[in-house]
């Protein structure tokens, strides 16, 4: 799979693990990520297609993850997400492990928001933030990194948090970040620890609930949400970790999907606000150290500007 996209031949050999004499007619390249490629099989004589996402033989793991994860949301009764039909960890067949998915309705938030009045953001917002309070009900045992259990499970917040934040800040150093900045941000956060105690406990968290990874279609009504995806990010964590990502990664300053977010999700602790705002400053630091990781200097200095941003005096 390593040598270029996937063919018919291939597409016909996974159809048959999940609809054997499933007539394919077309294979769509989908919008992936870094660590893995996404297409759609469309078959003949049905309207519904399949979704198939192929790892890196060395992201093996990652299938794993997300079939448990996707598992426990469906036991949870959490929706709209979609279902593995198949999943496949060895190469044989076209060379990478891959999933046999559901194809959900609808395409990217990201793509479709700019058609959007206010009202309309608000109302995919108000969807989007019930949906994220949904998997924050799924309850965990520790707080930690989920692949199809808990890596380094911590039993509190604070020690997980701090131990984080040292990693992240450790990896600043490592690429090259601003010294200055580097201690800032952890003075910043040794004087604001003491809001990771009174976290409502660990919970199952999406942690890249982006726009990127939301779908939404138009209705009679307005435009609905009809699914999200991709759960290889999932952590063990305090749930306002999660609002926070979405926060920082989509909602910015607009005030109508924040209003909409945290309408949907329902009441919020009294100190939200600053919870949000530190772990708001994480997901910065976690993005500035991937993106010096990968070679992607340009985002840097914009980032950098919001860590000095978020570790201003208030």
């Amino acid at each position: 799979m390593s040598d270029g996209a996937l063919t018919l031949h291939q597409a016909r050999e996974i159809l048959s693990l999940v609809s054997p004499g499933a007539a394919v007619t077309e294979v769509i390249a989908r919008t992936g990520g870094e660590l893995s490629t996404v297409y759609e099989i469309r078959c003949a004589g049905s309207p519904d297609a399949v979704v198939v996402k192929i790892y890196a033989e060395r992201w093996r793991w990652k299938l794993a993850k997300e079939v448990h994860v996707y598992g426990v949301l469906a036991d949870q009764g959490v929706r709209p997400a979609p279902t593995i039909l198949h999943a496949e960890y060895g190469t044989d067949l076209i060379g990478s492990p891959f999933a046999v998915m559901t194809r959900l309705s609808g395409r990217p938030l990201s793509e479709a928001i700019d058609e959007f009045d206010t009202d309309q953001v608000r109302g995919v917002y108000r969807q989007m933030g019930a949906v994220l309070s949904a998997i924050h009900r799924v309850e965990q045992d520790a707080y930690g990194y989920l692949t199809t259990r808990l890596w380094h499970p911590e039993p509190d917040n604070t020690a997980y948090m701090n131990r984080r934040f040292a990693e992240k800040l450790r990896e600043f150093a490592e690429h090259g970040g601003d010294p200055a900045l580097h201690d800032r941000i952890e003075e910043h956060v040794a004087h604001q620890a003491e809001l990771f105690a009174a976290s409502v406990g660990p919970r199952l968290c999406h942690n890249d609930f982006y726009e990127g990874n939301i779908l939404v279609a138009p209705e009679a009504d307005g435009w609905t949400l009809t699914g999200f995806i991709d759960v290889e990010n999932a952590v063990a964590a305090d749930p306002l970790l999660d609002l926070a990502k979405t926060q920082y990664y989509s909602v910015h300053d607009d005030e109508a999907k924040l209003s909409g977010l945290l309408d949907g999700y329902g009441p919020l602790p009294d100190d939200w606000a600053d919870r949000v705002r530190l772990y708001r400053l994480y997901h910065a630091l976690e993005l500035w150290d991937w993106f010096a990781l990968i070679g992607n200097v340009s985002p840097l200095p914009g980032i950098a500007d919001d860590l000095r941003t978020l570790t201003a005096q208030r």
